[in-house]
């Protein structure tokens, strides 16, 4: 103990360089690897999460193996891993993007059910006001999609359905990926340069 105390305090992290990125059951597994590619060249440290069947959608949608992407990470815990650092509010992080979300994870996370770390991370972005970005995937939504994406809203979260415009210019799938995930990034404050903002 003493020579902890010797060697004085740990040298200070820096919060912006630290983000959650999360990954649920909802087709759009191109949006995340995308978000995920952006964040990483930047040089984000990724707290990645990933549930069961988000995994499983990685490699249906994408051929990609979900694990080369935790090998890549920062940190990426089990689901059930509550002891993780971002379960806790006093780990400071800059916030959370959820690309894409499920309908089932919008209801978790609206009625404060913390069936996994993903909502229990969102949690803690709701209760510390941090940037809690859900890019929800569904169409057409009903009554009880549009009733939990409000009670989100009033929370504090930022509801970003993952729907590309057509006025940039965009001629491929990937021009449209980068759109909606350039538009996610955007609410974090990140420089991206992923499309070509409206002039005009």
């Amino acid at each position: 103990m003493s020579e902890w105390l010797n060697n004085g305090p740990a040298p200070a992290r820096r919060v912006n360089d630290e983000i959650v990125l999360a990954m649920t059951g909802a087709s759009g597994a191109r949006y995340f690897v995308r978000a995920f590619e952006t964040l990483e060249q930047k040089g984000f440290k990724i707290h990645l999460l990933m549930t069961e069947t988000g995994e499983k959608l990685v490699r249906y949608e994408t051929g990609l193996d979900p694990k080369d992407f935790k090998r890549r990470a920062f940190a990426a815990p089990a689901m059930d891993d509550y002891f993780s650092a971002t379960a806790s509010g006093s780990h400071k992080f800059r916030g959370m993007l959820i690309l894409p979300a499920s309908m089932k994870c919008v209801a978790c996370i609206a009625h404060g059910t913390a069936m996994d770390l993903v909502h229990r991370t969102a949690d803690v972005c709701l209760k510390e006001k941090r940037p809690l970005v859900i890019g929800f995937r569904e169409a057409p939504l009903n009554l009880i999609h549009l009733r939990n994406l409000t009670q989100l809203a009033e929370a504090g979260a930022i509801v970003f359905p993952a729907a590309p415009g057509f006025y940039g210019g965009e001629k491929s799938i990937d021009d449209l990926v980068n759109q909606v995930v350039g538009k996610a990034l955007d609410q974090f404050g990140i420089e991206h340069g992923l499309y070509k903002p409206w002039k005009g």
